[in-house]
């Protein structure tokens, strides 16, 4: 098996699927391209890639719906391409749980740029696969145990799920409404201002965290995020 990261390729024009392919392959990654959204979703569980790069218009499926497929199962980035560039569908494709948004036409050492920098923002993991070191800060996913500078930071079951869910996905944004269906569940009925008191209480519980490192940020009119610097 190759050890190259593997970059899925989700794009119907063949001649640009051709070229960020040959990019790709040349700046060290395994691609593999899919023409259409049940080849991309065949190749996604078969291949377990690094990194997908989406384009969001496919003769079989809105690459949107195909976004919200890959994040039932899994945080794996995923940068859209597409020749839509409005406001509203970058928002779209990034509180849909896109990592980076790419308008047609780019140059296809840009794409390998992105790919780069995205791929650079994931945590690091240690010898023990369920702890990921975030400068200082250190989550242990399988215990639900957070360190700082080696102390266990006390946090509330509700303070601990949110970390989890945010840390899990890096510098992705999400929306109150997407934090509420995900950390406090579908069968909560009170009012979304409860995110900031967490997200406010949470920030206090880490204010030891390494500025340089991270932390959990308020992207305004938007929503919230685990951001890591690159």
């Amino acid at each position: 098996m190759s050890s190259l990261q593997a970059i899925l390729i989700v794009e119907d024009e063949e001649a640009i699927s051709r070229v960020l392919a040959a990019y790709l392959k040349k700046a060290g990654f395994k691609p593999i391209r899919a023409a259409n959204g049940a080849e991309a979703m065949a190749y996604f569980e078969q291949e377990q890639p690094a990194l997908v790069l989406l384009d969001l218009m496919l003769p079989d499926l809105d690459g949107h719906e195909l976004l919200a497929r890959i994040r039932v199962t899994s945080a794996c980035p995923v940068i859209m391409l597409t020749a839509r560039d409005g406001i509203g569908d970058r928002l779209a494709g990034l509180n849909g749980g896109a990592d980076d948004y790419m308008s047609k036409p780019f140059m296809p050492e840009e794409v390998v740029a992105r790919v780069n920098a995205v791929l650079r923002r994931r945590p690091v993991w240690t010898s023990d696969e369920s702890r990921r070191l975030y400068g200082n800060l250190v989550i242990d996913f399988a215990a639900k145990q957070v360190l700082i500078n080696g102390a266990e930071v006390e946090l509330s079951r509700r303070e601990l799920a949110l970390l989890l869910f945010l840390a899990e996905r890096p510098n992705r944004i999400f929306t109150r409404e997407q934090l509420i269906e995900q950390v406090w569940g579908m069968d909560y009925d009170g009012s979304d201002r409860a995110v900031d008191l967490s997200v406010k209480r949470l920030r206090r519980a880490l204010s030891h965290w390494s500025p340089e490192a991270g932390e959990i940020r308020t992207i305004r009119g938007m929503g919230y995020q685990c951001w890591l610097k690159e």
